[in-house]
């Protein structure tokens, strides 16, 4: 990986850059995912590349839901297990979570990449590569219709970092209740979704997991309470406002 120096002032978006381009040359990451990722940072550049309040309300409410679910299931994707597999294994095993490797461009080769990083940032077990516990999620055309039996086939709440729109539709009309992490707060992913956390993985996912950690000593009523008073509506309101006012005082510099 190429010397970044630490004074450059976008020193971290260049990091996650090359820990995608490291992934793909690894097999974890379709080339597809490298695009994706230039779409999710230009709308980071619009959110001011920070966590904004709305932002740290949806990673409370996610966190509470999360610690409320029966069954819950993490889905990790190339992208994710390329940016922050040890931070994923860490909300796994603090949340009890499940995990589970489904994939829009699936391959065998790439599933046993992603399952081995994840096997080695300490996951015991990963779901989604044995055929004998598979099915299929109806109302989706894609591969990633094909889901574990054990996993997100039976899951109460499914988190899904860098999520497709369909799957998420798909999910929803399952009666899951869906926990996003997506930049855009426009996209169908968001819009569908039960809490869009509208901020870049790699900085939330270190908040989630402390919320998770903070929030496990509260009861269930209070955990009840804090899902019930997050509105995902006002929160992408709230985070579409946001970009707006940058743009605004963007304009205004010019």
């Amino acid at each position: 990986m190429p010397l970044i120096p630490k004074s450059h002032p976008r020193a971290k978006s260049l990091l996650i850059r090359e820990k995608l381009v490291k992934g793909f040359d690894n097999g974890l990451v379709a080339k597809e995912g490298l695009l994706a990722q230039g779409r999710g940072e230009a709308f980071d550049y619009l959110l001011g590349e920070k966590t904004t309040k709305s932002a740290k309300k949806a990673i409370r409410a996610a966190a509470a839901q999360i610690l409320l679910a029966e069954r819950p299931v993490i889905s990790i994707n190339g992208n994710i297990a390329a940016l922050c597999p040890k931070e994923i294994v860490k909300l796994s095993k603090q949340t009890k979570a499940k995990l589970e490797v489904n994939l829009f461009y699936a391959n065998k080769n790439r599933k046993q990449a992603i399952i081995k990083i994840l096997k080695k940032s300490g996951a015991k077990v990963v779901l989604g590569s044995n055929i004998s516990t598979s099915t299929k999620l109806p109302r989706i055309d894609s591969a990633r219709r094909v889901v574990d039996k054990n996993g997100i086939f039976v899951a109460d709440v499914v988190v899904v970092p860098l999520e497709d729109g369909d799957r998420t539709i798909a999910l929803r009309k399952a009666g899951k209740t869906v926990i996003t992490f997506d930049l855009n707060p426009l996209s169908r992913t968001s819009q569908t979704a039960n809490i869009t956390i509208v901020d870049n993985v790699t900085r939330a996912i270190d908040l989630l997991i402390y919320d998770s950690k903070k929030l496990s000593k509260k009861n269930h009523s209070s955990l009840r309470k804090i899902v019930d008073d997050f509105d995902n509506k006002k929160n992408l309101s709230e985070n579409i406002l946001e970009i707006r006012k940058n743009l605004t005082r963007g304009a205004k510099i010019a």
